[in-house]
């Protein structure tokens, strides 16, 4: 008699169970509903005076068995439960967000597409110095068959009184010979102003690392209809990597490459720590395409190879890295640019014929 009373009740616990899931999925439902709703007008998805007023209201309509602090614990697991939920939808939705689009974004500049079956190769000076310079480096990547050519003509230093770039002039240096050897070039822009007078002569606008929450230039560069190569911030999440992209494409420019440059640790044996884990990372969360420049992780040229023949088969879709004639008279980051010959070793450690 007694089993049969206690199966009685575990039929009915089992009962319970399954309306109380019902209940808290249609409760979940309902709160994203409220974030979509929140996330519409800009409302915070996070409101503790909210939160508040439901935990004081469920309290006092507790008449037991529970005691208030028991039920004021189940009711905030619940909260946590769901803001996680929404969190997770939240980054699921993202335009940038891998479940938002079924094949990879390809970017294609002068019939050269990233993001696809060949690698990008971005070669060239930290800083656009000089004609000559500009065009040498240029002549050499010509000469073994690449298609882009890097180069700064405005630089954020550390220090206000060294060498910040060329500017104008320095646009139009890259302009004349990117022409010239049928390169993409790929430039730094640090805000709105120098976007706009460099749209008429580049290929590539580069966001750097210490731009990557610059939001108001973010806004700007996906307004226009240029490739954006993103820098990861060097004390930037990845997830704050991701959102800084979104930024981009929100405004309507889905032409993105992200860029992993290393991260700021406690190491100093190089510049900044290759966060190589971000690539693969980076290519499941997201659609688009992921290089690598080793130069700003590394610092120092005696590793750089290394790190490529690392971040390529990490299935990143290019590389990065800076070459100059002769480093040793370069105005910015001489330690990091390979000069010619390096350069030659380089191609050659990381089997950059396997890849033309």
């Amino acid at each position: 008699m007694n089993y049969d009373k206690l199966t009685k009740l575990r039929q009915e616990i089992d009962e319970l169970n399954l309306e109380i899931l019902e209940l808290l999925s249609k409760r979940a439902n309902i709160a994203l509903d409220i974030g979509k709703i929140k996330q519409i007008h800009g409302y915070p998805r996070y409101d503790p005076i909210r939160e508040q007023e439901i935990l004081q209201h469920v309290v006092k309509a507790n008449n037991g068995p529970f005691t208030d602090e028991v039920v004021s614990c189940l009711f905030k697991e619940i909260f946590k439960a769901t803001k996680l939920l929404q969190e997770t939808y939240t980054k699921a939705g993202l335009k940038v967000a891998r479940k938002t689009k079924d094949n990879n974004t390809l970017i294609e500049v002068k019939d050269v597409v990233i993001g696809g079956d060949k690698k990008a190769f971005i070669f060239g000076p930290c800083s656009i110095e000089s004609k000559k310079q500009l065009e040498q480096t240029a002549e050499l990547l010509s000469k073994k068959g690449l298609n882009f050519i890097r180069g700064g003509a405005y630089k954020p230093r550390t220090s206000p009184y060294e060498f910040q770039g060329l500017g104008l002039e320095a646009l139009q240096l890259m302009h004349e010979i990117s022409e010239k050897y049928n390169l993409i070039s790929v430039v730094e822009v640090m805000d709105k102003e120098q976007l706009k007078e460099s749209l008429a002569y580049i290929d590539i606008i580069q966001i750097g690392s210490r731009n990557m929450q610059n939001f108001s230039l973010l806004k700007a560069c996906g307004k226009v209809n240029k490739p954006v190569l993103l820098k990861r911030g060097f004390q930037a999440t990845i997830e704050e990597f991701k959102l800084s992209a979104e930024y981009i494409m929100s405004e309507g420019n889905e032409q993105i490459i992200l860029c992993e440059r290393g991260i700021r640790t406690f190491e100093n044996a190089t510049r900044n720590t290759l966060d190589i884990s971000a690539v693969p990372i980076l290519k499941q969360e997201t659609h688009l395409p992921v290089i690598v420049d080793v130069s700003h992780a590394a610092g120092r040229k005696d590793i750089l190879g290394y790190l490529a023949k690392a971040a390529l088969a990490s299935s990143s879709d290019g590389i990065m890295a800076e070459v100059h004639p002769n480093p040793r008279v370069a105005l910015s980051d001489s330690n990091q640019q390979m000069d010619f010959t390096e350069f030659e070793a380089f191609l050659k450690h990381i089997n950059y014929e396997s890849f033309s």
